[in-house]
């Protein structure tokens, strides 16, 4: 019997530290995981940054040239459900703000949340729109990737007024923008979130081109 009593306690141990490395071992895949994803959608960011604002047309450091949205007095409804750490970028000249790019969340794509960057020069044109992370289908409503097809650069160059509000749907609807065979929930989306964004640009674009610039940081600072 003791014999019995001590190979349970065994293999309770054994069954014990198992359970107790392969929860450890999840666990660090998930975080590695995770910053991995984080880190993929950061250079993402970067890349859309970069071509909606090429080197050239600014001369501010637009990475820290930054406005907060969430628990601003800014009207975030317009720009989806963004997260905290969601900025408004500024591209400047010579001090003078000449393009905005907004971070804005699409919440009704086929899948899942939409997320992009809309640039917005100041006099109301689109620079461009880019989607910076999504989980549209294969194939299908992925088409909204610019490594996927083009169609996200039908938007430089139009504003609210072109192609005017009724324009501003998928041709399904009665709009001028192109959807895709078999999706059209998924440029929908995007649609309808771009042009929500050019509301929120409308509605407060006295305070965002008036932006005060950040303060120099210090070299001990860096």
């Amino acid at each position: 019997m003791n014999e019995l009593l001590l190979s349970i306690r065994r293999n309770a141990v054994g069954l014990a530290l198992f359970a107790l490395v392969t929860a450890g071992a999840i666990a660090v895949a998930q975080v590695t995981t995770a910053e991995r994803i984080e880190h993929n959608i950061r250079m993402a960011q970067a890349r859309a940054l970069n071509e909606l604002v090429p080197a050239g047309s600014y001369d501010n450091d637009i990475l820290q040239d930054t406005l907060a949205v969430v628990g601003s007095s800014l009207n975030q409804q317009l720009l989806g459900p963004l997260a905290e750490k969601d900025k408004i970028y500024l591209a400047r000249t010579e001090g003078k703000v000449n393009t905005v790019i907004l971070p804005v969340v699409a919440p009704d794509g086929y899948t899942t949340v939409i997320k992009l960057l809309v640039g917005i020069h100041a006099d109301g044109t689109l620079a461009g729109v880019r989607v910076t992370e999504h989980r549209e289908t294969p194939g299908l409503g992925d088409k909204i990737d610019l490594k996927k097809s083009d169609w996200v650069l039908s938007f430089a160059g139009k504003s609210l007024n072109n192609p005017g509000e009724d324009g501003w749907a998928v041709k399904k609807d009665g709009g001028q923008f192109d959807q895709f065979t078999g999706a059209t929930i998924t440029p929908r989306a995007v649609v309808k979130a771009v042009k929500l964004a050019q509301k929120f640009f409308a509605q407060h674009k006295d305070q965002l081109l008036s932006a005060p610039q950040p303060a120099p940081v210090a070299a001990g600072d860096k």
